[in-house]
C-alpha cells in the first residue's frame, strides 16, 4: 500500500480549512498512513461467513413493562404539604429578583 503524501495530506486540510504547517504535512502524513495500513489490515480480517453485528453481548430489556396503576388525587398529595397554591407546592424563593431576571 502507497503511503499517503504530502500533496494529499495538503489537499486534504485545503479541504478541511486547517492551516497547517510544513512541519504538521509530514507529520499528519506518517499519521494518517498508520491509520489508512490499520484499516486495511482490519479488512483482511474480517471474514464473510461472520455476520455482522452491533453489539458484542446480546442485549436485553431489563426495565418492566409500563402498568397503570391507581395514584393519588392532586389533592391528596398537596393535602399533606405545608403550603399549596393552584395546585402547586409552594416554596420558599431561593434565588434573587436579580437572579431571576
Amino acid at each position: 500500500m502507497a503511503a499517503i503524501s504530502r500533496e494529499e495530506v495538503a489537499h486534504l486540510a485545503r479541504l478541511s480549512r486547517l492551516a497547517v504547517t510544513e512541519e504538521e504535512l509530514d507529520r499528519f502524513a506518517g499519521q494518517l498512513d498508520v491509520i489508512l495500513q490499520s484499516v486495511a489490515r482490519v479488512g483482511q480480517v474480517a471474514a464473510a461467513d461472520i455476520p455482522p453485528t452491533s453489539h458484542s453481548v446480546p442485549l436485553t430489556n431489563v426495565l418492566r413493562d409500563d402498568v397503570v396503576t391507581p395514584c393519588l388525587t392532586p389533592e391528596e398529595v398537596l393535602s399533606g404539604a405545608p403550603d399549596a397554591d393552584q395546585q402547586r407546592f409552594r416554596v420558599p424563593r431561593i434565588l434573587d429578583e436579580e437572579a431571576a431576571s
